[in-house]
């Protein structure tokens, strides 16, 4: 299919290096009672004892939609959970366009990217108005000394980034349009059940023209799969609000053979009038 490896690029919103976080009073006491603690840094710490959490977690910060929670070269200073809310990062290019290349729900860690050079290489934008919990990067180093555990619990989120990284690459480089949706409604599925939610019926927080760009594809190829998909009574989506009709289906689409159809268009017979 022409267009499949397209990446398209799109202009960073004029509020997202505006609008600052507001800060809330602290969660600490309520970290036990979170619904997504089990996905976050906390997990390790004594959760009986406030002064742990304290001396990691500071205030909540609200992140309007629209706003930048970092942006791309901004010093390592904290890590995000989300708390509630989602967010995407992008990476800029010279002339200031980004490609996303990743969304974030309650639960996920944000900033880990900044740990090898002590500075963000991505904008992290709020898709709806949202709240983290900051956790400052030197004292989670140090509480770390102390509890073994907390370092365990950050080498596991930064594995399972680099996990979602190799899947994407691996997406990009190997399934067609449709497989790159199925793949992509197929984890999003997944990341929602995780979090106590249903497995078929969920609401997008990210534009179409974001996942266009997260799948490296064009807008409009986008469209004709969601279309296509929605004809076979796989999948319907109406306006952002997804149904998945037929999950064995989707499953099915995203493992089928990626170059099949590139089969079919070089064993095709050449028209010669």
């Amino acid at each position: 299919m022409s267009g499949q490896l397209k990446v398209t690029l799109l202009e960073q919103p004029a509020t997202s290096r505006t609008s600052p976080p507001i800060h809330l009073r602290p969660l600490v006491t309520l970290c036990r009672d979170c619904r997504v603690s089990g996905l976050c840094l906390p997990t390790g710490l004594p959760l009986h004892d406030n002064s742990c959490l304290g001396a990691l977690i500071g205030p909540r910060m609200r992140i309007r939609k629209g706003a930048a929670l970092f942006n791309a070269n901004d010093p390592l200073t904290t890590l995000y959970a989300v708390r509630c809310g989602s967010f995407k990062t992008s990476m800029n290019s010279a002339e200031g366009q980004g490609v996303v290349i990743n969304f974030w729900m309650p639960g996920d860690v944000l900033g880990l990217d900044a740990i090898a050079t002590d500075r963000h290489v991505c904008d992290a934008i709020a898709l709806e108005d949202s709240e983290v919990c900051p956790v400052p990067y030197r004292r989670l180093q140090a509480l770390a000394r102390d509890f073994p555990v907390l370092q365990q619990s950050l080498n596991r989120l930064m594995s399972r980034e680099i996990v979602r990284e190799h899947e994407r690459v691996l997406m990009l480089c190997n399934l067609t349009a449709e497989q790159r949706l199925a793949s992509f409604m197929i984890g999003l599925s997944g990341r929602f059940v995780t979090r106590g939610y249903s497995a078929h019926g969920f609401m997008l927080r990210m534009s179409r023209e974001d996942i266009a760009s997260y799948l490296g594809l064009r807008l409009e190829t986008v469209c004709r799969s969601v279309a296509r998909l929605r004809a076979q009574g796989i999948l319907d989506l109406r306006g952002r609000l997804v149904e998945i009709l037929d999950m064995p289906a989707l499953i099915a689409l995203q493992q089928g053979d990626p170059g099949s159809e590139r089969r079919q268009t070089l064993n095709a017979p050449c028209s010669t009038g």
